[in-house]
């Protein structure tokens, strides 16, 4: 799988760690930033844009966004055509935004989840797969909000 990831200064350290997992299992992973070595403040809108629009384009897989809460991120993100990000706090979320959401962004809080857990959600989001019926439908009807509002 081809997978965007970045993060903004909260979130580098727990970068490296989910690109050494990814690189690990196989996946292709295209680092967008912030650089590990940096300190330096920046904005993650900036760097939510870059993995969004990756996504929204087809030519990614998923990405992966990490801050301090994943909330920013996930704001951000949500703002491109056919992007679904989710902020994934726990082995459910990471397990039912994919499932019932077929979320195609995870975002992660680097002062909410240490490193291990947020390596147990990436495997679960990476292995979920969508249902299908009344949550195809659903999301069905999201995109048709989407393409409504775009217009």
């Amino acid at each position: 799988m081809k997978i965007a990831i970045a993060a903004d200064h909260a979130g580098r350290e727990l970068k490296s760690y989910v690109i050494d997992f990814l690189t690990l299992t196989n996946h292709q992973v295209l680092d967008y930033g912030v650089a590990a070595d940096s300190s330096a403040s920046v904005d993650y809108p900036d760097y939510a844009d870059i993995v969004a629009s990756e996504v929204s384009t087809g030519r990614c897989d998923r990405g992966i966004l990490i801050c301090g809460t994943g909330i920013g991120m996930c704001i951000t993100a949500n703002k491109f055509p056919g992007v679904r990000a989710a902020v994934v706090n726990d082995e459910f979320t990471a397990r039912m935004s994919r499932a019932h959401n077929d979320s195609n962004i995870m975002c992660l809080g680097s002062r909410i989840v240490n490193y291990q857990r947020a390596i147990d959600f990436v495997k679960i989001w990476l292995a979920a797969e969508c249902e299908e019926g009344r949550h195809r439908s659903r999301i069905g009807k999201v995109t048709a909000i989407e393409k409504r509002l775009s217009q």
